[in-house]
């Protein structure tokens, strides 16, 4: 899903997403990026995402999914935290 297929989710529900803030400039995670930049995890290549996102049901299975597949995303996303936020207020960066 992209950011323009937001409007496609069901409003009177809450989505999760994991997410990720760059921890320094030039982070290897995103290389370019600046530091303090917000992505989130794209769940089918691991890596740090402003648009591609799959969005869960539930905080549950989202921080499952992120327990899952810790072992990767430390190797994609280094030395950054993964952690599960709502989609709304993400992408309204109030989270």
């Amino acid at each position: 899903m992209n950011r323009c297929e937001v409007d496609r989710l069901d409003t009177t529900r809450t989505y999760w997403v994991p997410a990720v803030v760059s921890p320094q400039r030039e982070w290897a995670g995103a290389p370019g990026c600046r530091r303090g930049a917000r992505f989130m995890v794209d769940r089918e290549t691991l890596c740090a995402s402003r648009d591609a996102f799959s969005p869960f049901g539930s905080k549950l299975s989202c921080l499952h999914w992120i327990m899952s597949h810790r072992a990767e995303l430390n190797r994609t996303l280094p030395g950054a935290t993964v952690r599960a936020v709502p989609l709304d207020r993400w992408l309204l960066g109030l989270e």
